[in-house]
């Protein structure tokens, strides 16, 4: 019982948790910074953020810890959704250490409430991030939480990934990927062309999550192949 306390306590340790957030976001920096990087299909959206237009970026979990570089901060604000448990705050915290902006999904609070917290930042021009099949998987499975977003604002979609020739891969529900030193890479963007109706029928919706789960496998496989990975990998 005593180990298990003292395990908790460290865990929920505010300085612990900085340490570690600082270790993870210095890794991939350096993991960026060592690497040769190709940036392909930004263009619109950059053009999108530019002209003070936000957007909705999609991506899939297991290609999370380079979101950093998959949008450009210097372009618009972004604020990405995260798990309120210990690892969706771990992974809120790097990516505020990258200049992004964090909402924290709950159990406890209610889905009007987190819909309208959203909206609001969407009204004060930040772009909204989030992982389609996360907190906890089924790796590859996308939400309809992208759509219900883009149903209620009226934002563009725009689907992203990474991939390089060598990736350190973490043994979690969706075999997270961490950049490696010294790689080669592939960060990749497309914008998703379907349009979300302000009403549409069960039908319809799951048609167009389908379509949006085809998106990020494509753009995602063809990060791999561009990184000379097999696809699917």
């Amino acid at each position: 019982m005593t180990r298990v306390s003292l395990r908790k306590k460290i865990a929920d340790s505010a300085w612990f948790n900085r340490a570690i957030e600082a270790t993870i976001a210095g890794w991939i920096r350096m993991a960026y910074r060592t690497s040769r990087w190709e940036r392909t299909g930004f263009e619109p959206m950059d053009a999108a953020l530019r002209a003070g237009e936000p957007v909705i970026v999609a991506l899939w979990h297991q290609r999370l810890m380079m979101s950093p570089y998959l949008f450009d901060a210097s372009l618009g604000k972004i604020c990405t959704l995260t798990s309120a448990a210990r690892a969706g705050r771990l992974a809120g915290q790097v990516q505020a250490r990258f200049g992004f902006g964090t909402i924290a999904m709950s159990s406890h609070k209610r889905h009007v409430a987190l819909s309208r917290e959203v909206l609001g930042r969407i009204r004060d021009g930040w772009s909204i991030g989030i992982a389609t099949d996360g907190p906890r998987g089924p790796a590859r499975v996308a939400s309809t939480v992208p759509l219900v977003w883009a149903r209620t604002s009226g934002c563009r979609i725009f689907v992203v990934s990474f991939s390089a020739n060598r990736v350190l891969e973490v043994p979690t529900w969706d075999r997270m990927w961490f950049p490696a030193p010294f790689s080669k890479g592939v960060l990749m963007c497309r914008e998703w062309p379907e349009t979300v109706p302000r009403k549409s029928t069960d039908a319809e919706t799951e048609d167009l999550r389908g379509k949006l789960e085809l998106a990020l496998n494509e753009v995602t496989d063809a990060a791999d192949r561009a990184a000379g990975r097999p696809a699917g990998a």
